[in-house]
C-alpha cells in the first residue's frame, strides 16, 4: 500500500498577520455550533435514539443555512439562493415548493427578470425581516405571477424600490404535479451596483460574516422550537383548523394546521374535498423539529395531483406508522402518509392560487381509528403491492432530483 507524499508542516509566516492563529475568526461559529448541539440534545420532544439522530441531521441543515446566509448573500450584489431543501429543512418547509431568497437593502432599486416555468403557482413576497423566537416576520408586499406581464416565451421583468424596512425577497415555485411541471429561471440585480466589482476581503468583513453565521445557527434553532407553539400546539391534538390565511402568506393562499399523536396501532384519517378552485392543494406530515420529514424516499406528503379522489369528490388520507391496507401482499394504500417513526408531529394542508375564498366546508375532517379498521373507512382506495409502492417512491426521488437543488 502506497501513501501520498506529505507536504511540509504548516508554520506561521512572520510577514503575514494572523498566520499564527491569533485571528481565530471562526471562534464564534464554533461556539454557536456547540451551543446548537446542546439545544438539540436537550429538545423536550426527544424520546428515542432516532429522534436524537434526526436532531443532529437537522443541526447540519442549520449550519449549512447559516453559512449560506452569511457568505453567499451580498447586499451589493444580490442573487437568489435556495436555502431550504431536502438537506436543509426549516419552518415546516413545503415538500412541493422551491424557495428562493434574496436579501435587500432598504431604498435600493431592483430589477427582477425571469422565465416562468410550469409550476402550479409562482409567487413573490417582500418581508420586513425573518422569523425569530419572539415574533413572526412581517409581509410588506405579496403577489403572484398573475400580476406580471409575461411574454409568450414565458419571460418577464419588473422593477421595484425596496421599502426602507424591507429585508428579503422570497420567490416560491410550488409544484402540484411533480412529474410534469418544471422550474423557471429567476435573477435579481441592484441597478446602482450592477457592473461594479465585489468588495475586497478584509479581516473586518470576514469577522462579521462568521459572527452572522454564528447568530444564525442558534437563532434558527430557537425560532423553530417556539414557532409551532404559536399556531399548531394551540390546537387540540389530532385536529385540523378551518382553512385560514397562512401567517405571513399570500392573499391567494390558505392553510389548515394541526398536530398529531398516535399509538403504533392507530391511524388518523383526514377527509378533505378536492378543490378545483385552487391550482395547488396538498397535505403533509412534519416532525417535532417543525420541519418536513423525508419526502424523497417516503410518502410523507401528497398533492391533489398525486392523490386519489373518491367518487364523492373527497380525498381521504391515512396517517400512520405502519402500512394500513391489512393485506400482506398489498399492504399500502395510495393515500397513505407515513409518519416515519414519529409518534407525534405536525400536520399541514395548503391551498394556493385560489380563485375564491374557502369556508369550513372546504376544510378537513379528522378521525382517529384503530389501524386494523382503516380499510373499512377507505373502501375506494385500492391496495398497492410492494412493487407498486416502490415505483411511487422511485418517481418521488427522480422528481426531487430534478427540481430541488439549484
Amino acid at each position: 500500500m502506497t501513501h501520498a507524499p506529505q507536504g511540509p508542516e504548516p508554520s506561521p509566516n512572520p510577514d503575514v498577520e494572523g498566520t499564527d492563529g491569533s485571528w481565530d475568526l471562526t471562534a464564534p461559529l464554533r461556539e454557536a455550533i456547540a451551543e446548537g448541539e446542546r439545544l438539540i440534545a436537550a429538545a423536550p420532544f426527544i424520546r428515542t435514539q432516532a429522534d436524537l439522530l434526526e436532531g443532529y441531521d437537522y443541526l447540519s441543515g442549520r449550519i449549512r443555512l447559516a453559512m449560506q446566509s452569511a457568505f453567499d448573500h451580498d447586499l451589493d450584489r444580490p442573487l437568489f439562493i435556495n436555502p431550504t431543501h431536502q438537506f436543509s429543512r426549516q419552518g415546516l418547509d413545503n415538500p412541493d415548493a422551491v424557495y428562493l431568497n434574496a436579501y435587500l437593502r432598504g431604498g435600493a432599486e431592483y430589477v427582477v427578470r425571469g422565465r416562468r416555468g410550469t409550476s402550479a403557482d409562482l409567487s413573490f413576497q417582500v418581508m420586513s425581516g425573518s422569523y425569530s423566537a419572539s415574533s413572526a416576520a412581517g409581509s410588506m408586499l405579496a403577489f403572484d405571477d398573475r400580476e406580471l406581464d409575461i411574454a409568450d416565451d414565458g419571460t418577464f421583468e419588473f422593477t421595484f424600490i425596496a421599502d426602507p424596512e424591507a429585508k428579503i425577497l422570497i420567490v416560491r415555485e410550488v409544484f402540484c404535479d411533480w412529474e410534469h411541471e418544471s422550474r423557471g429561471v429567476f435573477t435579481i440585480e441592484r441597478t446602482d451596483t450592477i457592473g461594479q466589482p465585489a468588495r475586497d476581503l478584509t479581516r473586518a468583513l470576514l469577522t462579521k460574516k462568521y459572527e452572522v453565521a454564528a447568530r444564525s445557527v442558534t437563532s434558527g434553532i430557537l425560532t423553530w422550537f417556539h414557532f409551532p407553539h404559536w399556531f399548531q400546539y394551540d390546537e387540540p391534538v389530532n385536529t385540523l383548523t378551518t382553512p385560514t390565511s397562512t401567517p405571513g402568506g399570500l392573499a391567494s393562499q390558505r392553510s389548515s394546521i394541526g398536530h398529531y399523536a398516535l399509538a403504533e396501532d392507530e391511524a388518523l384519517i383526514i377527509e378533505v374535498p378536492r378543490c378545483d378552485d385552487a391550482a395547488y392543494q396538498a397535505v403533509q406530515v412534519g416532525s417535532d423539529w417543525y420541519a418536513s420529514t423525508d419526502y424523497e424516499t417516503h410518502q410523507t406528503s401528497l398533492t391533489k395531483a398525486q392523490a386519489d379522489t373518491d367518487p364523492d369528490g373527497v380525498m381521504r388520507f391515512v396517517v400512520s406508522e405502519h402500512p394500513p391496507s391489512g393485506e400482506e401482499s398489498a399492504p399500502y394504500l395510495a393515500n397513505w402518509l407515513e409518519t416515519t417513526g414519529h409518534r407525534t408531529g405536525s400536520l399541514m394542508l395548503r391551498w394556493q392560487r385560489l380563485e375564491r375564498d374557502l369556508g369550513a366546508g372546504d376544510g378537513p375532517r379528522v378521525t382517529v381509528v384503530p389501524l386494523a379498521e382503516v380499510p373499512g373507512h377507505l373502501p375506494h382506495l385500492a391496495p398497492l403491492t410492494h412493487e407498486q409502492y416502490a415505483e411511487r417512491i422511485a418517481a418521488r426521488q427522480r422528481a426531487v432530483a430534478r427540481r430541488m437543488i439549484s
